[in-house]
This record gives structure tokens, C-alpha cells and sequence, in this order.
């Protein structure tokens, strides 16, 4: 069953699947390629606000309406209007999906500029048709990125490519992006949703509680020492040890039968 999480949000849709325990959130204003104003990003971080605490949904995915993009980046008359304390700290509803503790996939095709690569960048996967292209093109109107591009592409692609990219405002094509390592797969855009899927099946498959660890495991030892992490780790490890889902899954293992995770 298939229903709306019914608010007045801008330009944004969410529906749940019930059965396939997944939201999907849809930038919904494909007139515009999906621009983002200012008050929707506030409103991606209120929704998965929401999301976050619903039992009912293991995996989130967003995505942008239609086939051109995925967004093609921010509303730019409104950043004119904002006070600079206001834009310094956009970047905190940007990192929604990456404070999320649940597994979050962006769904990518056409433009996928500005804040729309900020956001993506913030998920945990990134699926992208081969029409898609990555930019951050700031710098074409005299600015940088604000929402956390130019350090998010430098931790996962490196400087060189970073500067490459961002001090240019080059336009990265998707397969080009997948070799630099800032999209998980790339398909055609008739196989989108099932490569999508694919990822969809395995995480829901998983224990609920498991990733969530998982997740602030990878997220919070990305800046540390590896002395630092292996210690997160650990801990992690063994935390987990006392978990229903754990026994389950050694029980499972020894009688050869598929566990069935609870999240407890």
C-alpha cells in the first residue's frame, strides 16, 4: 500500500510504501528543473524529521520529478534577500539525509547542480542514469558552494579533482562521476528504478538496527585516527552483541534459513 504523508510542503512530495518499508521523497517541480527555494530545504530537514522516527520506513530515497533533473540547484534571486548568518548556516538542512539513521538513496538523472549534488552528496548511495551530469557552478556567478560541496566531493574524489571540478564549474558526466567514486552506479535511464531497487532489496533485507549503527559508525570515524576508529568499532561490535537481530541472524546462519530482523 502506497499512501502521501500529507503536509503542505514546497514543491515536495513523500509517499510510503507500506509493504516495501520504504519513503520516497520527490522534488516536485520539474517546470523549474526542480529549483530548491530556501523555505524547501528547511522542509527536506523537517521531513526526514519525520521519516527518522517512523517504524514503518527502513530505507529513504529521494529523487527529483521528470526526466531533466535531478534539481538544477537553488532559487539564486532568493539568496539576495537572506541575511549572511542565514546562508552561512545553510548547510545543516542540507546534511538531513546524512544525519538520517536510516539508509538514504538519491536517485539521479539530468542536472544534478548545486544544493541538488549537495543533497546527493549527503546520501548514503547515489544511483545515477547516464544522462545525469554533477556540478557545482557557483563559481560561474562569483560564489562558492555553501551546503557542503567543495568539502564532500574533496573527502570521496580528492583535491585534485575537487579543484578541477568546483574552481572551473565543470559539468561531471555520470560515468566520469561513478570512476571518481561520487556515485554508486550508474544505469540507463529505462533501468533507473530497477538499479534503485536493487539497493532497496538488500538494505530492507538487513537489520533495521544494525545499519542505523553501522551507519553512525562509517559517518562519525570518517575524520578520526584509525586508532580512533577501530575503537568506535569495537565498541560498536560489541554493543551489538546483545541485540535480538544478532541472535536471530546467528540462529538463521546455523539452521540455514533467512533471518527475520525486528530491529530489536
Amino acid at each position: 500500500m502506497v499512501n502521501s504523508i500529507v503536509q503542505e510542503w514546497d514543491h515536495i512530495t513523500v509517499e510510503k510504501n507500506v509493504e516495501e518499508k520504504t519513503a520516497t521523497i520527490t522534488l516536485d517541480r520539474p517546470e523549474k528543473m526542480n529549483t530548491l527555494s530556501f523555505i524547501a530545504r528547511s522542509h527536506l530537514s523537517q521531513i526526514f524529521d519525520i521519516l527518522n522516527n517512523d517504524d514503518d520506513v527502513k530505507v529513504i530515497l529521494i529523487k527529483g520529478a521528470g526526466e531533466k533533473a535531478f534539481t538544477s540547484g537553488g532559487d539564486i534571486a532568493q539568496f539576495m534577500e537572506r541575511h549572511p548568518v542565514e546562508l552561512s548556516e545553510l548547510h545543516v538542512n542540507v546534511a538531513a539525509p546524512e544525519r538520517s539513521p536510516k539508509p538514504v538513496i538519491a536517485q539521479l538523472q539530468g542536472y544534478t547542480f548545486g544544493v541538488g549534488l549537495e543533497i546527493a552528496l549527503a546520501c548514503d548511495f547515489r544511483v545515477a542514469a547516464d544522462n545525469t551530469l554533477l556540478a557545482l557552478p557557483e563559481i560561474n556567478i562569483g560564489m562558492i558552494p555553501g551546503s557542503g560541496g567543495s568539502q564532500r566531493v574533496t573527502k570521496i574524489a580528492g583535491i585534485g579533482r575537487a579543484k578541477d571540478m568546483i574552481l572551473r564549474g565543470r559539468r561531471v558526466p555520470a560515468h566520469e562521476a561513478h570512476n571518481w567514486g561520487l556515485v554508486t552506479a550508474v544505469t540507463s535511464s529505462e533501468n533507473l528504478e530497477e538499479e534503485t531497487n536493487k539497493i532497496v532489496k538488500d538494505l530492507t533485507s538487513k537489520s533495521p538496527m544494525t545499519l542505523k549503527v553501522l551507519k553512525r559508525v562509517l559517518n562519525t570515524a570518517q575524520d578520526s585516527s584509525l586508532s580512533t576508529g577501530m575503537e568506535i568499532e569495537g565498541f560498536a561490535y560489541g554493543m551489538l552483541r546483545s541485540t535480538e537481530d544478532f541472535n536471530e541472524g546467528v540462529q538463521a546462519f546455523e539452521n540455514k534459513e533467512k533471518p527475520k530482523f525486528k530491529g530489536k
